[in-house]
């Protein structure tokens, strides 16, 4: 087989794809690196960018022979530039460095860097035009429409890597898009999936942290926990797929192997299957159109035996109420819910709060926000404004929940 596959390469007159990972150093960016370095001659490595892991980023940067190593935090350029002393790496930090970097020239962009300090740099990705593999949220729930308008007019080919929109984006058949009925997106349950109210009171980020299925940041993990990152997958799959909200639906989904489910007009469900791992639906990007090798474990459905379903449960979590209803709004309530949620998941890190107090503090700061009068924000700028008043009023509202 590797002798097959080195023969085929010899006869492959394209060069490498040119690509650059924009949060490098978390859980994707490392992912993606993975599976590059397994593959070194199909593509070159053009900036990689981080946001303040300067010796992780230097050794990631000589290690796959990038051009360029960006840290978002300034402070931290001393010792990047001392650790890729030497080497043909280029090393810069800051704002403007992280911007430049997005614009150099490459075929792919891996967007990954976490939270709203990833709105920008990846919006300025996508008017590059070229291949964007989106796994940053935050675009779409809190800059959804603003962000779709820019990838329509850059003719950017967006190309989703949470495991739920990647497995959605391989079963929709673009030419039938009229007769979808459905879109299913399944959770794991995360580690609560069977605690009591009681039990999750008391449950601390230890608990949190542990899922039972997949490896990722503490972020994503948490919101897995609470499972708001359902109600914020929800939110995206309105921007990437073509139905309206009462077209998208969750089902509980333990093994974490099904992962999209799509229903069309004539009964056919369409359904995309791999073990939990993220490096399929990265692996599924980094090729496209086509598809590469991936180290991942194969499935074995006569092992697994059984793939088991059930609904939510939105009284132990009210994330997906919550979330739909800013859905709902069209108001730019989806920046509120999106920047109160990372305030309120970084206070149960920090022990500041309880695990049932996340949704809380998002509950009461849309309700703060929206008595206070909330439009839809009609560009960038405007949809920082708003998440920074809302992390403002969410920090404020800490103090009676801790």
């Amino acid at each position: 087989m590797e002798t097959a596959t080195a023969y085929a390469k010899s006869l492959d007159p394209r060069p490498p794809r040119r690509v650059s990972i924009l949060g490098a150093t978390g859980s994707i960016g490392r992912s993606t690196l993975d599976l590059i370095g397994r593959d070194p001659a199909r593509f070159h490595v053009v900036a990689l960018t981080g946001n303040r892991n300067a010796e992780l980023l230097a050794k990631q940067a000589i290690k796959h022979n990038a051009e360029l190593a960006v840290l978002a935090d300034p402070s931290e350029y001393n010792d990047l530039k001392a650790a890729l002393a030497g080497t043909s790496v280029e090393a810069a930090a800051g704002d403007e460095a992280l911007m430049e970097a997005v614009t150099r020239p490459v075929d792919w962009t891996m967007a990954a860097i976490v939270g709203s300090a990833g709105l920008r740099p990846t919006l300025e990705a996508v008017r590059q035009g070229t291949y964007v593999a989106l796994a940053n949220k935050e675009c779409l729930v809190s800059a959804g429409d603003i962000f779709m308008e820019a990838v329509a007019k850059s003719g950017t080919q967006l190309l989703p890597v949470d495991s739920e929109h990647s497995a959605g984006f391989q079963a929709i058949d673009p030419n039938v898009c009229s007769s979808i009925e459905r879109i299913v997106l399944t959770a794991s349950g995360g580690p609560f999936r069977t605690w009591t109210l009681e039990q999750m009171a008391e449950a601390s980020p230890d608990d949190a942290l542990k899922h039972p299925n997949w490896s990722m940041g503490p972020k994503n993990t948490i919101d897995s926990a609470t499972l708001m990152n359902k109600g914020l997958e929800l939110i995206e799959a309105y921007h990437l797929f073509p139905v309206e909200p009462e077209q998208l639906d969750v089902v509980i989904h333990p093994q974490s192997i099904v992962h999209c489910l799509v229903e069309y007009s004539d009964g056919s469900v369409l359904a995309q299957l791999s073990s939990p791992d993220m490096r399929t639906p990265i692996a599924y990007s980094l090729a496209w159109p086509e598809r590469m090798w991936a180290p991942t474990e194969r499935l074995d459905l006569v092992k697994i035996g059984s793939l088991d379903f059930e609904a939510p449960d939105c009284e132990r979590f009210p994330a997906l109420r919550i979330a739909r209803e800013a859905l709902e709004s069209d108001n730019g309530a989806t920046t509120v819910l999106n920047a109160a949620n990372e305030i309120a998941v970084d206070a149960f890190l920090d022990r500041r709060i309880g695990l049932l107090s996340i949704c809380v503090l998002v509950a009461q700061t849309m309700e703060e926000v929206a008595r206070a009068g909330l439009t839809k924000p009609k560009s960038l700028d405007e949809v920082l404004d708003l998440d920074e008043r809302s992390r403002i009023l969410a920090r404020s509202l800490l103090t009676k929940l801790a």
